[in-house]
């Protein structure tokens, strides 16, 4: 780790936006999240590469417990962290974010890799450009990465846009998967600066 980038793993920090305050999941957050990744709109844009046969789509609380009791000990682990995306009027969890550096051997090495899951009722490029810049300055504070990546198929035209007005561009490469699996579509943005 660079000498100018903090920690993750030591404290996660919390940070707001407009409409949404983002930190550390909750066990408390099951139930709303259970909401999310029951959400049948929601399912099919979910980015569940090179996650060992996880697909995120969960329809008891029982799933949904299995899954943040993983997604806590990744943190334990030092692998990934997943935070909580809430409402700021609501005060629910309405999404998860999933940060990462990805090393391997393809392009998309040194590589932070984004993992952004919402209700479908907030699949709408305002929300996911609001949160996608705080999350790419977030990034940069504490994920070495030469680009960070995240994945857009291509019915999720929402997300697509937000991506390419921050900067985001599609990717001709695909991510190769722990057992030779090719992962797309990608989108990445490599100008951290802006």
């Amino acid at each position: 780790m660079s000498v100018n980038k903090k920690d993750i793993f030591a404290s996660v920090q919390c940070f707001s936006t407009k409409n949404f305050d983002i930190r550390f999941i909750k066990q408390d957050d099951c139930e709303a999240l259970l909401k999310v990744y029951s959400d049948k709109k929601s399912q099919p844009i979910f980015n569940s590469d090179n996650c060992h046969g996880d697909d995120f789509c969960y329809e008891t609380i029982d799933r949904m417990n299995s899954a943040m009791k993983f997604w806590f000990e990744s943190y334990e682990k030092r692998y990934f962290v997943r935070y909580a995306i809430v409402d700021r009027q609501t005060n629910t969890a309405i999404g998860t974010v999933e940060l990462f550096t990805r090393f391997a051997d393809d392009h998309f090495n040194n590589c932070i890799i984004m993992r952004t899951d919402l209700l479908s009722s907030y699949e709408k490029k305002e929300y996911i450009s609001e949160l996608t810049q705080i999350f790419i300055e977030h990034a940069k504070e504490y994920y070495e990465g030469q680009m960070i990546a995240t994945k857009a198929i291509s019915s999720a035209e929402d997300r697509i846009s937000a991506l390419l007005s921050l900067g985001f561009r599609k990717s001709d490469f695909s991510l190769i998967g722990f057992d030779g699996t090719e992962y797309n579509p990608k989108i990445s943005k490599s100008d951290l600066t802006r």
